[in-house]
């Protein structure tokens, strides 16, 4: 068989530790920064959305101020001349590029006038969602995304416009192309998407109203979380994989006003990028040190095992003449190898004598010659085993302490040696006699009844306190009694009544014998 020297097992540990430990350590780091690195791009996504979302509102806003406004002056201006209405539109329209078209209709949805000129609408009464919605509720309206007569995925924000009476005479409303350049898209599409980031806006209905990829704009989403969430007014940042299969990290917004939502995804594997540069950066770092620590681990372990090693090869000649002068010379330069040195020369004088004792003094009380409480666990477990029913004694010397203090330690180990050699005098050879404990002895009586048990106490109790004891006079002793399977199911359930017992005996006067109180269960015994 095949054994590793000491050299090459502290070797091979000191390398495998340093390896997991390093590896622990790179990894643990790793998994750290990674999870705060993930952590930050989603609550940055998040805060993102939130201010998107929040300026879109403002945007949103002010071209509903703008409409009201205008609103008020076309108020007055409606009934006159259609070149006022005319410069009214081109003013929304090319002021501040925030709607594609603008229209004035009157109270039918007939165009009174439109920018750009090129539309040519004037005189047509619009069908369109976006302007039967705000000419049936004549209040200020944000039209969910719809197709145009034309076919162009639009939104529609309208004022209605009354006259000095209350009346309402129509509306005013601009038109905000998905597809095409406006206000808009501007501030929803200036970023940069350098890193994979990217920017999208759906509606309360998951509809795409703003897609980097235009062709995706009015497609509706199902089965994205994000989408989900953020249409149903929610804002978090989470973790998910898009239609591309590509894991992002997420941060998504409502918009408050319009019922919109705005999401930010960017790339994980982009925000993981640069802990993996960082990683590889730290262990070409570490590489030269952990050379270094194996070279000075491999100095010290040839050091370390070099005294065992001689011990070692001397190991198999312990019976040879000049064992002890070879084990002599082995330079043993720190603690641990200059006790084995000693131990293994001592060890030759009494491994020999060792043996032969052994097994008496582990189960023998020395003072007594009586059963230890090792031999009687070992007896009682082949009692279990052969299910062997038996009474126990439990005997206390009464007063025990009064003879050691009168007489001595002497006299009072005397007097345990005089009630050991009295019990054997009173008892069978199949009978077990222990020493559990000071003055305190247990007799277990195989296959002897309560009856027989009670009798021999009887008799070992008279005639202890008949008999001059090496104290110079005679003693007494109290004794507890229970049976096995009678009192309880548990041998350590049995000993605790019979212990029981003998303190009852004590409470009672002493120099007496005791029975365990009946039919108490093993379960009351142990919460007793």
């Amino acid at each position: 068989m095949f054994f590793v020297d000491l050299r090459r097992l502290i070797l091979l540990l000191a390398t495998a530790s340093s390896l997991l430990t390093m590896g622990y350590t790179l990894y643990g780091a790793y998994s750290a920064e990674r999870t705060l690195l993930i952590e930050q791009a989603l609550e940055k996504n998040r805060a993102y959305a939130l201010k998107l979302a929040s300026s879109t509102d403002a945007f949103i806003a002010n071209l509903q101020q703008q409409l009201r406004y205008s609103a008020s002056v076309l108020s007055t201006a409606l009934p006159q001349a259609e070149l006022t209405l005319g410069d009214e539109v081109r003013r929304l329209q090319e002021q501040n590029n925030s709607f594609n078209s603008v229209l004035i209709l009157n109270d039918e949805g007939r165009v009174l006038a439109n920018a750009p000129q090129q539309l040519s609408l004037i005189g047509t009464t619009l069908k369109g969602e976006g302007t039967q919605l705000a000419l049936h509720t004549k209040e200020p309206v944000i039209s969910p995304p719809y197709l145009s007569a034309t076919g162009r995925l639009l939104i529609f924000i309208s004022h209605p416009i009354f006259d000095g009476d209350g009346n309402y005479k129509g509306l005013v409303g601009g038109s905000i192309y998905l597809h095409e350049p406006n206000s808009l898209n501007a501030l929803l599409g200036e970023h940069f998407y350098r890193d994979g980031s990217y920017i999208y806006v759906v509606d309360q209905h998951k509809r795409l109203i703003f897609h980097r990829d235009v062709a995706r704009i009015g497609e509706v989403v199902h089965g994205n979380p994000a989408i989900d969430a953020v249409s149903q007014g929610q804002s978090d940042a989470i973790a998910l994989r898009n239609v591309k299969g590509v894991d992002m990290l997420t941060g998504f917004a409502p918009s408050s006003d319009v019922k919109w939502g705005v999401v930010v995804q960017s790339p994980t594997k982009v925000v993981l990028d640069e802990l993996t540069v960082l990683l590889g950066k730290v262990l070409r770092n570490s590489i030269p040190f952990f050379v270094a620590v194996q070279i000075l681990i491999w100095m010290l372990a040839m050091l370390i095992a070099k005294p065992l090693r001689q011990l070692a090869r001397q190991a198999p000649h312990l019976d040879s003449a000049n064992a002890s002068s070879r084990i002599s010379q082995v330079h043993a330069w720190y603690f641990e190898s200059r006790q084995i040195k000693l131990a293994m020369l001592l060890g030759l004088k009494r491994v020999n004598r060792k043996m032969g004792v052994m097994n008496v003094e582990r189960n023998t009380d020395p003072l007594t010659g009586l059963n230890n409480r090792r031999g009687m666990a070992a007896v009682l477990q082949q009692w279990k085993e052969t299910d062997t029913p038996f009474s126990v004694l439990t005997v206390d010397i009464d007063h025990f302490k009064r003879i050691n203090d009168t007489h001595g330690h002497d006299i009072g180990d005397l007097v345990l040696s005089f009630l050991a050699d009295t019990m054997r005098a009173c008892t069978r050879e199949t009978d077990l006699i222990c020493r559990v404990g000071g003055e305190e002895f247990c007799i277990f009586l195989p296959d002897q009844d309560i009856d027989q048990a009670l009798q021999l106490a009887e008799r070992l109790r008279i005639l202890i306190s008949e008999t001059n004891s090496p104290a110079g006079s005679p003693i007494t002793i109290s004794i507890g009694l229970a049976h096995w399977p009678v009192h309880a199911r548990e041998h350590s359930t049995v000993l605790k009544l019979a212990d029981a017992a003998l303190y009852k005996a004590k409470r009672n006067g002493r120099n007496r014998v005791e029975l365990c109180d009946p039919i108490i269960s093993d379960e009351d015994v142990k919460t007793a």
